[in-house]
């Protein structure tokens, strides 16, 4: 029973009631769930309210913010390196074959594709729109929709936040027509 807890992903009724309890305890105790909020917290730490008025918050009350993102990064390493998934990635057939007629094929043990994310690939005109380009699309959509997606998705959808459900839209309409529309063109570069 724990060698399965420890080495083999948990199922979607376990994780997602976590989720949901997570929301409520800090519900419970006036935060918001949401990782976008770190940074505004770290910057505010390290004297960002110096530079924009955005950045000047009681950083001592959302301290927890940081605990948790530090968390977040000892769990990924424990996953990663200490207790490693045995399982493997569990992919269908239909998405393997349209990972591959893309060029994508080396994603089976990491879940990152090296034919994107590397150092040399980051290098090239593919890499500089997906990691670059990308990046900055996310920092930007994440602050112009005041948050992010786990942010919006949980804690807003979960306030009934008209703002929010509006977020989660736009967030699955924009993922679905780069994957679908975006991410075969690009690939071909």
């Amino acid at each position: 029973m724990m060698h399965s807890l420890l080495y083999e992903p948990w199922p979607w009724f376990v994780t997602g009631p976590a989720i949901g309890l997570l929301y409520f305890a800090l519900y419970y105790v006036g935060k918001r769930f949401g990782i976008s909020g770190t940074y505004k917290t770290a910057c505010s730490m390290l004297g960002g309210g110096k530079f924009a008025d955005y950045f000047k918050i009681n950083w001592k009350a959302d301290i927890w913010n940081l605990v948790f993102v530090a968390g977040m990064v000892i769990g990924g390493y424990l996953a990663g390196v200490v207790f490693p998934n045995e399982v493997g990635v569990d992919l269908s057939a239909a998405t393997i074959a349209s990972l591959e007629e893309m060029g994508l094929s080396s994603y089976s043990e990491t879940m990152i594709p090296s034919e994107i994310y590397t150092w040399e690939t980051l290098f090239s005109l593919k890499g500089f729109i997906f990691i670059v380009i990308g990046g900055l699309f996310v920092g930007f959509g994440t602050r112009y929709a005041d948050g992010c997606t786990s942010g919006h998705g949980i804690s807003g959808i979960a306030n009934l936040e008209y703002s929010s459900l509006i977020a989660v839209l736009g967030f699955f309409i924009g993922g679905s027509t780069v994957t679908y529309f975006l991410i075969p063109i690009i690939m071909k570069l």
